[in-house]
């Protein structure tokens, strides 16, 4: 008995201590030695919590540990700071990390200066993100390299996973008048890219002609979601605690910027659940699931937030339950959430959109990139199958004839 026990356990340990199935880029720029291309070059890093190899060594500690023919001069840091504890839009200081200046790209700017840039050569990138086109990673990277091909600079991005896999397309595309830190590239709200490749389409199809690198991974596919990797997941964010809530942010995280219903921040489930005290669980669930939208069911929930919308009161709603990762759409589970609110409760919406602070009104049409939603929430009674299709031919083409061009898996 003890030697099947023993057996058992060390097929158990075998299986828990499974090597990832996928290699980063960083992992893949150390193991080939491509930190060559460094010779006799000064870098800066952008980094945070989330830069670490397949087997969680810090990016920062394997460029360190490397530097014989390369020296790293300084770090530059996005949104929610170098270890990732600064709340969403919350501006953050310059620091000090191993006795190296950590420049914020989300406090007094968002984009490198030229004391920033100063000695640089060239720029490393190796951040995970959600494949989310307000999340505002891409968004620093694209700046980035803006001001790099300036100055002449080099760019070096080590490619990471899109957490909700390669495939999903959905979402409208932006309207090049709503185009900001929270959506600065013209590709759909889910884009179903990696930052590799959104960098790579931002510097040829906005000509910005940066000497761009990318490391691409090894053995990522792209119906792979990030559970599929074997890799660990580090919370990107505050409210990203888990590789999954990833593809919630893109089904509530628009619907949250209005604040009309609570979407789980402040709960142990951001994202992934939607309530407030005047919805009735039972009856918002079964008007959704009539619906039929593929890969998802809607489960009633009640719950009380700790803090943030209805802080203490207890929200009735539902829970979302995706059903099949590959035909899982999270913009139309989030305009049917819209838009099936907006039917049922018609009063109530009205009442708050009335009341509602105008620069919360000018987030939510950047995040989704063009004021018609926003229009049709207000003005149709019907909303929610105007809000899904909206842009669906053009999202299409995208898929069909723009974004296959840069796809490096």
């Amino acid at each position: 008995m003890k030697k099947l026990f023993f057996i058992f356990f060390i097929f158990l340990s075998s299986f828990l201590l499974a090597e990832p199935k996928i290699d980063l880029g960083v992992d893949v720029f150390f193991k080939e030695k491509r930190q060559g291309i460094l010779k006799n070059k000064k870098i800066a890093l952008i980094i945070n919590q989330t830069s670490i190899d397949k087997n969680l060594k810090p990016t920062l500690d394997l460029f360190l540990e490397n530097a014989k023919e390369y020296e790293v001069i300084k770090l530059f840091s996005p949104e929610h700071g170098i270890s990732g504890i600064n709340y969403a839009g919350e501006n953050v200081n310059n620091s000090k990390l191993k006795n190296l200046k950590v420049f914020s790209l989300h406090g007094k700017t968002r984009r490198p200066t030229d004391e920033m840039l100063k000695d640089v050569d060239v720029i490393v990138y190796d951040i995970q993100e959600i494949g989310c086109r307000p999340y505002t990673y891409a968004s620093t990277l694209y700046y980035v390299i803006e001001e790099a091909a300036k100055r002449k600079i080099k760019v070096i991005v080590l490619d990471r996973p899109n957490p909700i896999n390669g495939i999903i397309t959905d979402g409208p595309m932006l309207d090049e008048k709503f185009r900001s830190f929270l959506g600065y590239v013209n590709v759909p709200y889910c884009h179903g890219m990696t930052i590799g490749e959104l960098a790579i389409f931002f510097n040829t199809e906005y000509k910005i002609n940066c000497k761009l690198e990318v490391i691409p991974m090894k053995n990522w596919k792209r119906e792979m979601n990030f559970e599929d990797t074997g890799l660990t997941w580090i919370p990107t964010s505050p409210n990203i605690p888990e590789a999954n809530t990833s593809v919630f942010c893109a089904s509530t995280g628009i619907l949250g910027e209005l604040e009309l219903v609570s979407i789980g921040i402040g709960y142990t489930l951001p994202f992934k659940i939607v309530g407030a005290p005047w919805i009735n669980a039972e009856d918002f669930a079964d008007n959704l699931n009539k619906q039929n939208l593929p890969g998802v069911k809607f489960f009633p929930f009640h719950f009380r937030p700790f803090y943030g919308a209805y802080k203490n009161q207890d929200c009735s709603g539902v829970k979302i339950v995706i059903l099949d990762n590959q035909k899982y759409r999270p913009l139309a589970v989030q305009y049917l959430l819209i838009g099936i609110l907006k039917s049922l409760y018609p009063e109530k919406i009205k009442e708050k959109l009335d009341k509602q602070d105008p620069q919360k009104i000018r987030t939510f049409k950047l995040v989704n990139g063009n004021d018609q939603i926003y229009d049709f929430l207000k003005n149709e009674k019907y909303a929610t199958w105007k809000m899904i299709n909206h842009d669906e031919e053009k999202v299409k083409e995208f898929s069909k004839n723009i974004k296959k061009k840069y796809l490096l898996y």
